[in-house]
């Protein structure tokens, strides 16, 4: 089964406003962090447990995954039907709970 990739609200603004703010400073490094990060989410539903458990979703959630690329980090919930991608930061940013 091919779960479909679903994005929450918050995660798609995030991502928007970072490739919206470093593409102020390099266009080419903008378009490199939007293909790089969405080729790794593309990649999900082959492998959805390849990542590991978020360790800032409490309580635990084994179904909640989390990974960096490009000092971005991607955390995503599995379900049967489908991948939702539950948020986006930057690794700079103080991580909170969720």
């Amino acid at each position: 089964m091919v779960r479909q990739i679903v994005w929450d609200l918050d995660a798609r603004n995030y991502l928007r406003n970072a490739i919206k703010y470093i593409r102020e400073d390099s266009p080419k490094n903008a378009d490199l962090v939007k293909t790089k990060i969405f080729e790794s989410i593309r990649k999900i539903p082959a492998n959805p447990y390849k990542h590991p458990a978020d360790k800032f979703k409490q309580p635990t959630d084994e179904d909640v995954r989390a990974y960096e690329i490009l000092h971005f980090r991607i955390s995503y919930q599995v379900t049967e039907v489908q991948i939702r991608i539950l948020r986006i930061r930057h690794t700079s940013m103080e991580p909170l709970l969720f």
